[in-house]
């Protein structure tokens, strides 16, 4: 399979260095060549049976736009720009492109998911109030994660009703720190998830290419199909 990796951070170089374990032909493309999408050519992303994009909130949509006008099959795992994600489903739609998307390819993290989904409905009417603490690396852009975001949106969704506040936290070179807290009035029940290595993240991304590219073209959210991966 050939894979084209846009972005060079530290996720990015790590979904490289896995998808090429994998045996996969790989080529990466940094900021400098692909200045405003300047390098997602037609017939350059023609060449790729799938691209991965680990990038910036900035860059990320360019590069969507560019490559699913093509038709092309992408694999998106840069958060902050799902204000666009109605936008995004329509243009792959129109092009019969294929667009997965996800806060965090870990199977930790959607493992996580699915027990915060319980924990909030089992004590749903219990006099519990939620929120979500999250810790990333200093050069992260986005605050807070799409993660912690998700996180939050499955309480809300179980409950039916609260808002579930986040605290962001932007310190060091943390992977990842995940907390859901559940506090009653005489005490407290914390969910956490801790990344200890960025290639869980990498692992999930590749995986998710390589379904993709079997997948009948359309638009997915990695929650729906991780089972699947």
């Amino acid at each position: 399979m050939r894979i084209l990796i846009l972005g060079v951070g530290k996720t990015g170089k790590l979904v490289a260095e896995v998808a090429a374990q994998h045996g996969h032909s790989v080529h990466v493309l940094d900021a400098t060549e692909n200045k405003d999408g300047a390098g997602l050519t037609a017939p350059f992303v023609a060449g790729f049976d799938v691209i991965v994009d680990f990038t910036t909130p900035e860059a990320v949509l360019t590069n969507m736009r560019a490559c699913l006008a093509t038709g092309a099959k992408m694999v998106i795992g840069t958060t902050g720009w799902y204000d666009k994600l109605a936008d995004m489903k329509a243009l792959a739609e129109r092009r019969g492109a294929s667009l997965l998307y996800g806060t965090n390819f870990s199977l930790g993290v959607q493992k996580m998911l699915e027990l915060t989904r319980a924990m909030a409905s089992v004590l749903k009417d219990s006099g519990y109030t939620f929120a979500v603490a999250e810790t990333h690396h200093e050069s992260k852009l986005d605050s807070p994660s799409g993660t912690a975001i998700t996180l939050a949106d499955t309480v809300t969704a179980a409950l039916g009703a609260q808002e579930v506040p986040i605290r962001a936290t932007r310190t060091g070179d943390v992977a990842g720190i995940h907390s859901v807290i559940a506090t009653g009035p005489d005490d407290s029940i914390t969910l956490t998830h801790e990344s200890t290595s960025r290639r869980p993240f990498a692992e999930g991304a590749v995986r998710a290419a390589e379904w993709l590219v079997e997948a009948k073209p359309g638009v997915y959210d990695l929650r729906a199909v991780f089972g699947k991966l």
